[in-house]
Order: structure tokens, then C-alpha cells, then sequence
């Protein structure tokens, strides 16, 4: 490791992540520490990470993204936290570059990341995600988690930020029916945030909200232009927004069934 410049700690969640966490973890070896906190996979992810000399694994259960990756943060040694995805690959020019700003001692506290997203092994260059940025790589004593968001977390940053040039490859649609659970998924904790914060159910959300998503995405944000890829991934993401409303309806339902439940007779 360079001895000039601070130590960094590289943090994942996972869960059932075999097939894409291996390159993940290959492409961090230049970090100080990685630590992985799984949400119990069964698909052997927590085993293979368990045989890595280099990998601290420890299971803790899922409740929401913001709550896992809190936790994991509170694993960290070093003030400098590189936080992935477990689908995300870092370049050896990203590599680099993350190098090279630990050392030159930033006056940033945190930095975007631009993402390049993989269709399978294929670029997508449109469809929405051509300015996709994350923050991944922070001072842990300057950011923090926003408890107000279930998935699709906020950093919440103490200081200034700075973007690094070379982008973060993610490899984000395995395939069809992966990538549709993980709309309705995201889709779901969205609801569950909408729940929380006492926002109401109303049908033309429920029509217009997804409806708008596709449009934007496919013809704003030139998903035309992807052809097919552009088209699965509009969809996809269009049924996320979907999911959000159907779940809010029904927690509705469920909350107000639980009252009337609760009623004295």
C-alpha cells in the first residue's frame, strides 16, 4: 500500500450476490480493508467471502438499505470509506484516480462517482442512466446515512463534494426477471417511505407516475435510442414506480383494517 497517504476501507452489502461480487472484490484489492456486510445470502456468497484472507464478512439482517449501510459504516477503520455496490467494478483508471485524490490531501469531503450501466455485459448508453452519479467515496467522519430514505440512500454530506472523472462499471441488469424483482423491491420500500411520511394514496398517481416514467425515460432521456435494451429497461423501470402506488394502497388497506380491528365493540 502507499504509505503516503490515508488508509482507506472499502465497504459492500450483499445478498445473493455470487457471479458478480467476485470482480467487485477484485477490482478493490488496493484498499486497506474490505468488509462485507451480508444480509444472509443463500446462493454461497457468504462462503466465498468468507475463504478471502483480504475480506471481512459478517452477517447482520436486512431491514432496509439505509439501516444496512449505516451499519456497515460503523464496521470502518479508516476515515476514508470507498462504499460499493456489489455489482459495481472499479477500473484500474478509476483506481487510480481514487489513489491519487487520497493522496494529493483533498479539501473535499466526498466525491461522486459518474456509473457506466452494463445491460449484461453490454453498455447502455442512454434510457436515463447516461449522468447516473453516486457518492462512493467519502470521510466517514464528515457523511452519514439520511435515516428518511429506505432504498435509493442519501449521503448526507458534512463538507464539499468533487466528481471524479473515470467512471464506476455497473453491472446493474443481470437479467429480465432479476431486474424486475428488484424494481418491485425498490419499488415497495419507496411505498413504505411514502407510508412514513403520511402521503396518500390517489389513482391518477397510479396511472400517470409510471406512465411519465416510461415516457420521459424512452423518449427524454433517449431510451429510443438503446433500442430493445431501451425499451426492457423503461418498462422495468416504469413498473417500479407502478409497484410504489399498488403498495401504498395496500398499506393503506392494511392500516385501516388494523384500526377497525382495534375498534372496541
Amino acid at each position: 500500500m502507499n504509505s503516503s497517504r490515508e488508509k482507506i476501507s472499502a465497504l459492500i452489502i450483499t445478498y445473493n450476490e455470487i457471479g458478480y461480487i467476485e470482480k467487485c472484490i477484485q477490482s478493490i484489492n488496493f484498499a486497506d480493508e474490505i468488509i462485507v456486510v451480508d444480509s444472509f445470502s443463500t446462493d454461497g456468497t457468504y462462503e466465498y467471502l468468507a475463504n478471502l484472507d483480504n475480506v471481512k464478512v459478517i452477517q447482520h439482517p436486512f431491514d432496509n438499505f439505509t439501516l444496512q449501510k449505516s451499519f456497515a459504516l460503523k464496521q470502518a477503520s479508516n476515515d476514508w470509506v470507498l462504499f460499493l455496490d456489489a455489482d459495481e467494478v472499479v477500473s484500474e483508471n478509476l483506481k487510480s484516480e481514487i489513489i491519487e485524490t487520497i493522496s494529493s490531501n483533498p479539501e473535499h469531503s466526498a466525491y461522486w462517482f459518474y456509473r457506466k450501466f452494463m445491460f449484461q455485459n453490454k453498455s447502455l448508453l442512454f434510457s436515463g442512466w447516461q449522468t447516473d452519479k453516486n457518492y462512493r467515496l467519502f470521510r466517514k467522519s464528515r457523511a452519514k446515512f439520511s435515516e428518511e430514505k429506505l432504498v435509493h440512500e442519501t449521503l448526507v454530506v458534512n463538507g464539499s463534494s468533487g466528481i471524479l472523472n473515470e467512471k464506476l462499471v455497473h453491472y446493474c441488469y443481470k437479467n429480465f426477471n432479476e431486474y424486475k424483482e428488484k424494481m418491485i423491491s425498490y419499488g415497495r420500500l419507496k411505498a413504505k417511505e411514502s407510508f412514513f411520511k403520511e402521503n396518500k394514496f390517489n389513482y391518477v398517481s397510479l396511472v400517470v407516475k409510471p406512465a411519465w416514467k416510461f415516457l420521459h425515460r424512452y423518449f427524454l432521456r433517449l431510451g429510443i435510442l438503446d433500442g430493445q435494451k431501451g425499451i426492457i429497461i423503461c418498462y422495468l423501470d416504469a413498473l417500479g414506480v407502478l409497484e410504489r402506488y399498488r403498495e401504498l394502497k395496500r398499506l393503506e388497506n392494511t392500516n385501516d383494517l388494523a384500526y377497525y380491528l382495534a375498534l372496541p365493540e
